[in-house]
């Protein structure tokens, strides 16, 4: 584990300002699921985030961002990611140990507190055709939304080159509500 204390929210804000990004933030009640995040955050134009911290056997842990209401394919997400296995999800001790946040503020912007560059991050090509995205800064009782280029700038400057690529889609069932 870092002993170097994850960024809070604001810090996390003048960073993106100190980057040049324009973005804009709205605060909420605290959104724990997607279903929250639609009935709670009203009407912020733009991609909205759902967020998967995943790992596999090996250890190997990957971020992935997907637009909310895609139902994702976790049993072939692996062979894509070239996976040594079947992915399951990331632990909230492992999650707050590597990207600094609790279980609810998953988000796109957690990267920045994994200095060790444990994750590898994969966006959904289809999000990333959308202009602007949402996010949690670091926190659920926000939304910052900015340009999807600039969050890819942004994922970037802290030392993680993301995966942009087509994420398997569930055609059968629909998926639980993830993160939001």
């Amino acid at each position: 584990m870092s002993d170097i204390a994850p960024l809070s929210r604001d810090a996390l804000l003048a960073r993106l300002a100190e980057l040049g990004i324009e973005a804009t933030t709205v605060d909420h009640p605290p959104l724990f699921t997607v279903e929250d995040s639609q009935t709670l955050r009203g009407d912020i134009p733009g991609g909205h985030t759902k967020n998967l911290f995943l790992k596999d056997k090996k250890g190997r842990i990957f971020l992935v961002v997907v637009e909310e209401e895609t139902r994702v394919d976790l049993k072939s997400l692996h062979i894509p990611l070239g996976a040594s296995s079947r992915l399951s999800f990331g632990s909230a001790e492992l999650l707050e140990e590597v990207m600094g946040v609790k279980p609810g503020a998953v988000t796109a912007f957690g990267p920045v507190n994994d200095t060790g560059g444990r994750v590898t991050v994969v966006l959904d090509a289809e999000l990333m055709r959308e202009e602007f995205v949402n996010c949690h800064p670091l926190v659920n009782t926000s939304t910052t939304t900015l340009r999807s280029s600039d969050l890819l700038r942004f994922l970037r400057s802290t030392g993680h080159e993301p995966l942009v690529m087509e994420i398997p889609r569930r055609a059968d069932v629909p998926e639980p509500a993830g993160e939001a």
